[in-house]
């Protein structure tokens, strides 16, 4: 997401104005609440999203506390993969079956992949074949994307699939429409021309659940995590956004003071 919004393709390709800072995702140490808040205190090791969080410090506007015997550093990659996570289950509301995820190997999908199995339901993801045995150990079916994609889940879901999400914006839609058989259960969170056949784009900024409550159910799953492929120091930001942008990663890039 930083990297993509830094681009400008967020924004219709339109560049950013100068200076803009970067980040969502943070964890630290509290050093200050304000006055509304009532459930942390200074001290409280929190993780959470805000703005241009890619700073020694930063001001946190969703958060919840890191569970015990996680790593700070690891939390600190959770808030915007764990809130959009969350977000498209809510929207895609199946209760019951096989969703398809398209791109799951990296941050989002990881988290959805967790949840989604915590809830019951089995999960096919597509990936690199070299992020096939990282999406198994998460308890997803692991399918090649590209050309062919269409049969080859077909093969490995005879039972059909319910619904479809759409993680790395890769023109798969038609394809996702195609398996599910109803567009209305396939929703992207990149590719905005997913309404031309009928599916929907899910946004943070038109967000429709509250991300305390998926942070509250990551929180709660034991063993819930995502893998950090490399840690950045603060000043190798420049690098951490290079490796984002050159694809292929698995789970998250965590930058650190």
């Amino acid at each position: 997401m930083d990297t993509k919004i830094r681009s400008g393709s967020m924004a219709g390709g339109a560049a950013l104005a100068a200076p803009s800072g970067t980040g969502f995702d943070a964890a630290g140490t509290v050093l200050q609440v304000g006055t509304s808040v009532g459930d942390v205190a200074r001290g409280d090791l929190v993780f959470g999203t805000g703005r241009d969080t890619l700073a020694e410090q930063a001001v946190l506007t969703q958060w919840a506390r890191v569970p015990a015997g996680v790593d700070p550093v690891a939390a600190g990659g959770w808030g915007v993969a764990v809130e959009t996570a969350h977000r498209l289950l809510t929207e895609l509301a199946v209760d019951e079956g096989t969703v398809l995820l398209s791109g799951a190997s990296g941050g989002v999908g990881s988290a959805l992949v967790q949840l989604a199995r915590a809830r019951g339901l089995r999960v096919v993801g597509t990936a690199s074949v070299e992020n096939h045995p990282y999406l198994a150990r998460l308890g997803a079916t692991p399918v090649t994307y590209g050309v062919g994609l269409v049969d080859r889940v077909r093969a490995v879901a005879p039972e059909g699939v319910d619904g479809a999400l759409d993680l790395s914006g890769a023109g798969v839609i038609a394809d996702l429409v195609a398996l599910v058989g109803d567009p209305r259960k396939v929703i992207s969170i990149s590719d905005f021309t997913a309404p031309a056949l009928g599916a929907r784009v899910s946004t943070g900024a038109g967000r429709t659940t509250d991300p305390r409550d998926g942070f509250a159910e990551a929180a709660a799953l034991p063993g819930f995590t995502l893998q950090i492929e490399r840690r950045y120091a603060l000043d190798e930001a420049a690098a951490a956004h290079r490796a984002a942008e050159g694809g292929h990663t698995v789970g998250k890039l965590v930058v650190v003071p």
